[in-house]
C-alpha cells in the first residue's frame, strides 16, 4: 500500500455518508497505533500532525517522515495531513517533505485576512497537488471557529469556499477542542444546511468531546472527516498509568508505552468502524 492522498480517502466518504476518522500524532506509538487500529478494521486513517506537535518536537521533519513511511508501508490507504498550521514556513516545509494534505489556519484573523491568506496558501499548494483544509473563526479565542458557542452560517460558508478554492472546510456546529467529557451537543440540522450549501467535504473539529450516536448523527447529516485528538491522548495515558501503578520498579518505557500503543489502537480500530460501517 502506498501513501493516500486525502482526496482518495474523503471524497468517496462523503458521497456514501461515511467519514474517515484523522487521528492526531504526538509521538511515534500514536502513529503505530492508529495505523494498527485502522489496519484491524480494515478501513483507511489519516495521520495528523499539528503546529504545536511540531514546536513540541523542535521540528516537523522527524515525526513527519516517520508518519510518512508508516502510512507507506501499512495495509491500509493512510493520508498523512498538517493539522492547524497559522504559519506558512510550517506549510511550505510540509510540502517538500511530502505531506500530501495541510490545514491553513488563518481562522485568528477577520474573515478578509482569513480569505486572502486561504486563497494564497491553497493556490501555492494546489499547484504542487496538495490538498488544502481551513476553517472559518473569529479573531481571539484558542479554539477559533470551534470556540464554544460560535456556528458556523451555510451562506458565509459557501462564500468562503468560492473565494478561496479549498478542498474541505471546517465548521463549527457545537464541538470544542480538547474536551474531556463526550457531551458537546452538535447541530445536526446547521451541519445538513451547510453540507447542501457548500460543495466540498466538511470536517468536524473537537470531536473528543461528542459522543459515539453524537458522531453517528453528523456523519449521517454530511459531516465526512472526523478529527480526534483528546479522546486517544486520554486512553494513551490511561495505559501508562496502568502499567506504572501495577509495577513501582518499572523503567523500561516499552513496557508502558507498550500498552499506551495498543490503547490506542483498540480506539482507533472501534472509532473508523464506527464513522465507516
Amino acid at each position: 500500500m502506498t501513501l493516500a492522498s486525502m482526496a482518495e480517502l474523503v471524497i468517496p466518504a462523503a458521497r456514501d455518508r461515511r467519514a474517515v476518522g484523522a487521528f492526531n500524532v504526538i509521538q511515534l506509538e500514536h502513529a503505530e497505533g492508529i495505523v494498527a487500529g485502522a489496519e484491524r478494521a480494515v478501513r483507511p486513517v489519516v495521520l495528523q500532525l499539528s503546529e504545536n506537535t511540531a514546536r513540541y518536537h523542535g521540528s516537523l521533519a522527524p515525526l513527519a517522515l516517520a508518519c510518512l513511511r508508516i502510512a507507506a508501508e501499512a495495509s491500509v490507504p493512510v493520508c498523512v495531513h498538517l493539522d492547524h498550521a497559522t504559519e506558512r514556513e510550517l506549510i511550505e516545509q510540509a510540502v517538500e517533505l511530502g505531506v500530501p494534505s495541510v490545514m491553513v489556519d488563518a481562522s485568528g484573523y477577520s474573515y478578509e485576512k482569513n480569505v486572502a491568506l486561504t486563497a494564497e496558501l491553497a493556490a501555492w499548494c494546489h499547484s504542487r497537488g496538495v490538498w488544502v483544509e481551513a476553517e472559518l473563526g473569529e479573531i481571539g479565542g484558542k479554539d477559533g471557529a470551534h470556540k464554544p458557542g460560535v456556528r458556523t452560517d451555510p451562506d458565509d460558508a459557501a462564500a468562503f469556499v468560492a473565494a478561496t478554492g479549498v478542498d474541505a472546510l471546517a465548521v463549527a456546529v457545537g464541538s470544542s477542542h480538547a474536551m474531556l467529557t463526550r457531551d458537546a451537543v452538535l447541530d445536526d440540522e446547521l451541519i445538513a444546511a451547510i453540507a447542501a450549501k457548500v460543495p466540498v467535504p466538511l470536517v468536524l473539529h473537537g470531536s473528543s468531546g461528542v459522543s459515539e450516536a453524537g458522531l453517528r448523527s453528523a456523519v449521517a447529516h454530511g459531516m465526512s472527516k472526523i478529527n480526534i485528538a483528546t479522546h486517544l491522548n486520554a486512553a494513551l495515558t490511561g495505559a501508562v498509568r496502568r502499567a506504572l501503578a501495577a509495577d513501582e520498579d518499572l523503567v523500561d518505557p516499552r513496557k508502558y508505552l507498550g500498552p499506551g500503543r495498543d490503547a490506542v489502537a483498540g480506539q482507533v480500530a472501534h472509532l473508523v468502524t464506527l464513522l465507516a460501517p
